[in-house]
């Protein structure tokens, strides 16, 4: 019954957090005419004459799908940055750690300097370049790291270091020999989503439950990895395909979350953690409930960058560096403190 009831609170967080970030912005939709409106388009119900005109486009077209993207994008670096920090047995792990972030980067640079989107991927273009970029990067990450058959954690880290930093010069280069797409290779870096309305929204939701799923279904062997490999291999863990399993997920659903959100950082390392803080440490439950809060958090952020400086909007980028920034720094004086690896 106690479980219930917390999910069913996180639920309700979720769609507070819904309902304010579809809500508020430079023309305000309050709840009532959300409620006409979805009655209108889903049952066939009147608005009613206090709807203006232009409000169903705002919410249907644009403020509607934003917030389900950036929910799938919340949900989506949360349970990976929850499984990594699993995985590596770190509170300072996080989605970015094997450079998905560095790679989708560069690869939505070279779509940008290149003109990729005057081509046959038209709009796609960005975004697919993003996802391309990251899936390489992991790939080139995961084979350097690779010591006949196995993955030790701390040469995977240390490869995702390395190649991350080519990647991060490559873009930067790029970005110095470029001309006219500085600024809309900058927003895409700072967390700008490159495209609008529902198409991004259908082209992310496949790959980011695929990859929401498979974690799901890995808090077990989660679980058991916290007491080490050796002794994860002696209780009947498969171990190797574990961890390449959950690194797949992982890298699947950050790939997917970057590709058509842009990169937001600190999101997967703040709602993991805090996360554990509140509800322990068993992986079969820190994981939905990373999934569910990282939703809620990421809609929350994303409505302090529409609204701190409205009518214009930041980055949601910035706003979550700006948080967590100091938040990565308590924790790094925690774990000093604790005298963590």
């Amino acid at each position: 019954m106690r479980r219930v009831s917390l999910v069913m609170v996180q639920f309700g967080m979720l769609f507070t957090a819904l309902v304010l970030n579809v809500g508020l912005g430079a023309v305000d939709i309050p709840p009532g005419a959300m409620l006409r409106m979805l009655g209108e388009r889903w049952f066939g119900l009147l608005a009613g004459g206090d709807v203006p005109s232009y409000m169903p486009t705002i919410f249907f077209d644009l403020r509607l799908p934003h917030a389900v993207l950036m929910a799938l994008t919340g949900m989506s670096l949360s349970i990976s940055g929850a499984a990594y920090q699993g995985l590596f047995r770190n509170p300072l792990a996080g989605p970015y750690l094997l450079g998905v972030a560095s790679g989708a980067g560069l690869g939505a640079v070279v779509a940008l300097s290149l003109s990729w989107p005057t081509h046959w991927l038209g709009m796609y273009a960005v975004p697919a370049a993003a996802f391309v970029g990251a899936s390489v990067t992991v790939a080139g990450v995961y084979a350097l790291a690779r010591v006949d058959g196995y993955l030790p954690p701390q040469t995977l880290i240390l490869a995702g270091v390395a190649v991350s930093a080519l990647a991060s010069s490559l873009t930067s280069f790029l970005m110095l020999r470029s001309d006219g797409e500085i600024r809309r290779a900058l927003t895409y870096l700072m967390g700008g989503a490159p495209l609008a309305g529902w198409e991004p929204v259908v082209a992310m939701l496949p790959y980011a439950l695929l990859g929401t799923v498979l974690l799901l279904a890995a808090g077990h062997a989660l679980n058991v990895l916290q007491f080490g490999e050796e002794q994860a291999h002696q209780l009947g863990l498969p171990v190797e395909p574990a961890k390449r399993g959950i690194l797949l997920a992982a890298s699947l659903t950050t790939a997917a979350a970057v590709a058509f959100a842009g990169i937001i950082g600190f999101v997967g390392l703040m709602v993991p953690h805090a996360v554990r803080r509140l509800f322990g440490e068993d992986y079969r439950r820190l994981l939905p409930l990373s999934a569910l809060n990282g939703a809620t958090a990421l809609l929350l952020f994303d409505l302090v960058a529409r609204m701190a400086l409205r009518p214009q909007s930041l980055p949601i980028g910035v706003v979550t560096a700006m948080a967590g920034a100091p938040f990565f720094l308590w924790i790094l004086h925690r774990t000093k403190a604790r005298g963590l690896p």
